[in-house]
């Protein structure tokens, strides 16, 4: 009876016991997210926020008020450790639109939770503690006197209580809302002022699209700051030949030609790019769908949208495509994937881009699974068998691969671990990473001797490219960055992180050679119509043919705050705006080299501006099935 009391004491004091407890947990959210930790804008920003919603309790509630705060308390502590989930892999703050794709987490689950720190769980020991003391003090209420309750709030308390804190989450919001940094906003807002204002700011937000007949080929050239080449360098050589893309889960540039111990990790993509075209300076543009995003900027030349992945409503449109294109020009078209066809959304991307058709799970099969599919030895064995019937056809194809045996967390299978590591890299992401691209870059070799040897490999173009970083730099631990900053010889950041390598293999025109041309994903439908000879005058698109420019602007998207930037000279990151914003030097491009300027981050918003209005006018798309190949 003693300890009942106590608590009950304890527990008539809720407002300011579930504010300093929340409090905590906020402090804990911006430890990790934010770079300076918690200070008194933790306070300033997050406890009005409580307060308003304690008070609506105080307020509203008759009885059981406690239950109220548990549930409150239960609520923000879900989105507390959301938040610092997200951060630790996309570097930003998750809001609804994150949040909306929970459902991704139970089929990337090793993925998620090996992003967890131990600690991260206590946020949730006082719900559990407090949900056992409920369900307790429930079970004694039946057959003990009940309880005097303290005297209430007085309601003219309580009004000017939540008046002070909602003018104080509004004063916070609308201060800051006009920052281009999201996570600068967040830091300034406060978390959950944040998450509301997301909601509000989209759902008030006019559609303040620009005109399709505005949206011209010269006016995204003009922002880009480039002109047509008079006499484009490779124009056609490869007319007719086949096209072969294959899109390589999580491989990082700086993989090519590192050697640990005297042995090469990579080497079949080392050899691939000392033979062929190898775009030094090319840059992943992947957003919230991350790997699918990748096969849709490919395949489209268009920019993700901001808050989504490509494949939630984009693919209702119509889109202009690399396989409607090749299409016109008599040739099969098909894309391969381990996965479900499902999983995100794909098969309504495949409908949307037009590929004839696509081949998933039901014909790679689960056996010898690595990852979330057939492991990469499965994929390029069976699509090897399926690229001989669509060159025995006649006609010629365009296939994308899709490898995935390297994905994070990087746990493959001990009988595929083919790379004995130096002690140091022993239990670390770095490792598992480094594990897992040498068995994918193995696999990878077997699928570029059968080509090699079937002849496909001197009657096609093959491009291969990283879909986005695989080691984020928010994931690593100060060991593993102290391991990066060993391969790279400095320290590890954006510019390392976001930089995926080109390779291209163009029959009878590629030579052993390192392009420094700035490039991204994007470009690569208009590489590939110059190499072929294809006009893209009729066809938007937001890329540029890398043979032929030598300028480039790449803007960045989700996990990077918007207006970031890559060009040929620097990255850029906007702060406020332009003025607070910060410049990074490239790899292997001089530091004195100019930083961005306004115009051109001005020009960047504007390219943004254009793509999320071009393609929600598109026409929606028609319902044509495709084919899919189940045959064993």
């Amino acid at each position: 009876m003693i300890a009942l009391s106590l608590w009950l004491k304890l527990i008539n004091r809720r407002f300011l016991l579930f504010t300093v407890i929340l409090a905590l947990k906020g402090a804990l959210a911006w430890y990790v997210v934010f770079a300076d930790g918690p200070s008194w804008e933790t306070i300033a920003t997050e406890v009005p926020f409580f307060w308003a919603i304690f008070c609506l309790i105080e307020w509203f509630a008759t009885k059981r008020k406690i239950l109220y705060y548990v549930i409150v308390n239960l609520l923000v502590t879900v989105l507390y450790f959301a938040v610092l989930m997200y951060y630790k892999y996309y570097g930003i703050i998750a809001t609804y639109h994150a949040l909306k794709q929970a459902d991704k987490v139970t089929k990337v689950g090793n993925s998620t939770y090996s992003l967890m720190d131990p600690y991260y769980l206590l946020v949730f020991f006082d719900v559990i503690v407090l949900a056992v003391f409920l369900i307790w003090a429930h079970y004694k209420s039946k057959s003990a006197p009940k309880p005097i309750r303290p005297r209430p709030f007085r309601k003219p308390a309580i009004s000017v209580m939540i008046t002070l804190s909602v003018s104080l989450c509004f004063f916070n919001i609308w201060t800051n809302k006009a920052s281009m940094n999201e996570n600068k906003q967040a830091k300034e807002m406060g978390i959950l002022n944040y998450e509301i204002y997301t909601i509000f700011a989209d759902s008030t937000e006019e559609e303040d699209w620009v005109e399709m007949e505005d949206i011209t080929q010269s006016t995204i050239d003009q922002l880009k700051g480039i002109t047509a080449a008079a006499a484009p360098k490779y124009a056609g050589v490869a007319k007719g030949k086949n096209v072969i893309i294959i899109q390589m889960e999580s491989f990082q540039n700086f993989l090519i030609g590192l050697t640990l111990d005297g042995k090469e990790l990579t080497p079949n993509m080392n050899k691939l790019a000392n033979d062929e075209f190898h775009f030094n300076h090319f840059y992943t543009m992947v957003g919230q769908g991350t790997t699918s995003d990748a096969e849709f900027v490919v395949n489209t030349s268009l920019y993700v949208p901001k808050h989504e992945p490509a494949t939630d409503n984009y693919v209702r449109k119509a889109l202009p495509s690399l396989p409607k294109l090749l299409s016109g020009q008599g040739y099969n078209t098909a894309t391969f994937h381990t996965n479900q066809v499902d999983f995100w959304n794909r098969k309504e991307l495949y409908s949307a881009i037009g590929f004839d058709r696509y081949y998933d799970r039901d014909y790679f099969g689960d056996d010898d699974h690595v990852a979330f599919g057939a492991s990469d030895e499965v994929l390029y064995d069976k699509s090897f068998d399926k690229l001989q019937e669509m060159s025995a056809s006649g006609q010629p194809f365009y296939a994308q691969l899709i490898a995935m045996s390297s994905h994070h967390p990087y746990e493959i299978p001990k009988d595929k671990v083919r790379f004995d590591l130096p002690e140091e890299f022993d239990g670390t992401l770095v490792g598992h990473y480094l594990e897992a691209q040498n068995y994918s870059d193995y696999a990878l070799g077997q699928f570029i001797d059968k080509l090699k040897s079937s002849g496909l490999w001197d009657n096609s173009i093959v491009l291969l490219y990283g879909d986005h970083q695989g080691l984020p730099l928010y994931s690593l631990d100060k060991r593993e960055k102290s391991l990066m900053e060993n391969i790279l010889g400095h320290e590890y950041g954006y510019t390392d992180m976001f930089n995926v390598p080109l390779i291209a293999h163009v029959p009878g025109v590629s030579y052993p050679a390192k392009l420094d041309t700035a490039g991204g994903q994007v470009d690569i439908l208009p590489t590939l119509a110059n190499l072929m000879g294809l006009s893209l005058d009729q066809q938007i698109h937001f890329g540029q043919d890398l043979f032929n420019q030598t300028v480039n602007k790449l803007p960045m998207r989700h996990f990077l705050p918007s207006g970031s930037v890559f060009t040929e000279r620097k990255l850029f990151l906007p702060g406020e705006a332009y003025k607070d914003g910060e410049n990074y030097s490239l790899p292997n491009v001089s530091d004195s080299a100019p930083d961005v300027t306004e115009e051109e981050y001005n020009n960047t918003l504007k390219l943004l501006h254009l793509s999320d209005s071009y393609i929600p006018q598109l026409p929606d798309k028609q319902n044509v099935e495709q084919s899919e190949d189940v045959t064993p």
